[in-house]
């Protein structure tokens, strides 16, 4: 028995990019001569993105799309495409074409070879900025250090899942997901495949410095109780602090050097509320996570949908 591929592809405000991005891997699923689908999760676009999806979806079954109510953010389209996917094999991708369609087969080979995952590396990446790409190596690094993680170098969303591992995603009970940390800890025989990330083909990213930020801290939240430990830390360093500057004042005075503790007041006060709030604030973030946890509201609300079979 062939088997079935399903495409994740989640856009906002892409109504440039379908198209090319629709031209581009058609053809690619089809000389496969094996059952496919692709699935665009639209995260409450603005623009004509799902009159566009509507029109292909008329024209073609193997196109489908999911509408939200409104702009969800990209990890929850991406978790939405899993939760509606039919293949025996997933491929999470991006429209914008920056992650090739021409890499799609070659993925699927390692699959067949019995890989679970399959991540896109990116071995080289235009159209990047120098700071993205600095920030995203610094923040991974200090993900692995603090989390444990084993995520590989130069990979993003772009991979393919086989269905046990969907399965294993979908069936996790938590909000807020992050699909590298997830992918990672689950395990699963895995293996890479090298890409030239491209350039953009049409319009411009909608992945902002805010939205990147608010991944970067799901990341950390999410696999990490690090800065739990924080205040813990920081009552050794600040006590060990504290007995260095009482032996130098009790040492200055017996030099009969007398300096004003008043001039140590103020910034020892300031510096050391500053700490506190800081502590306080890691620690009301878990909070906000366990109360979103314990509302238990959808990750995602879906108003359309097209070429699903009913249940």
């Amino acid at each position: 028995m062939k088997p079935k591929y399903s495409i994740v592809v989640p856009v906002y405000n892409e109504q440039e990019s379908i198209p090319l991005f629709v031209d581009a891997s058609t053809p690619i699923m089809k000389n496969l001569n094996e059952e496919y689908e692709i699935i665009f999760v639209n995260d409450g676009s603005k623009d004509n993105t799902l009159n566009v999806l509507k029109s292909y979806a008329d024209k073609d079954e193997h196109i489908k799309f999911i509408s939200f109510a409104r702009n969800f953010g990209q990890q929850a389209a991406i978790f939405c495409g899993l939760e509606h996917s039919s293949g025996d094999a997933v491929i999470i991708m991006d429209v914008d074409l920056q992650d090739p369609v021409e890499v799609i087969p070659m993925m699927i080979e390692k699959w067949k070879e019995g890989f679970e995952i399959v991540h896109g590396k990116r071995s080289k990446r235009k159209g990047e900025s120098f700071f993205k790409k600095i920030t995203s190596k610094l923040y991974l690094k200090f993900l692995q250090a603090i989390s444990g993680l084993k995520i590989p170098k130069n990979v993003g969303e772009f991979k393919l899942l086989d269905r046990k591992v969907v399965d294993v995603i979908n069936n996790m009970p938590e909000h807020d997901r992050y699909l590298r940390g997830l992918t990672s800890w689950v395990g699963f025989k895995q293996t890479e495949v090298e890409f030239e990330r491209k350039e953009r083909q049409a319009g411009e990213t909608k992945y902002t410095l805010k939205k990147m930020l608010r991944l970067a801290g799901n990341g950390i939240i999410s696999y990490s109780t690090w800065p739990l430990t924080l205040s813990m830390k920081c009552a050794f360093i600040f006590g060990f602090i504290s007995v260095v500057c009482f032996i130098t004042f009790i040492v200055l005075t017996c030099c009969k050097i007398i300096l004003p503790l008043v001039a140590w007041l103020f910034p020892t006060v300031v510096f050391m509320f500053s700490i506190m709030f800081a502590i306080i604030g890691f620690n009301n973030i878990y909070l906000r996570r366990t109360y979103e946890e314990t509302r238990n509201r959808p990750r995602y609300i879906i108003s359309e949908t097209k070429n699903f079979e009913q249940k």
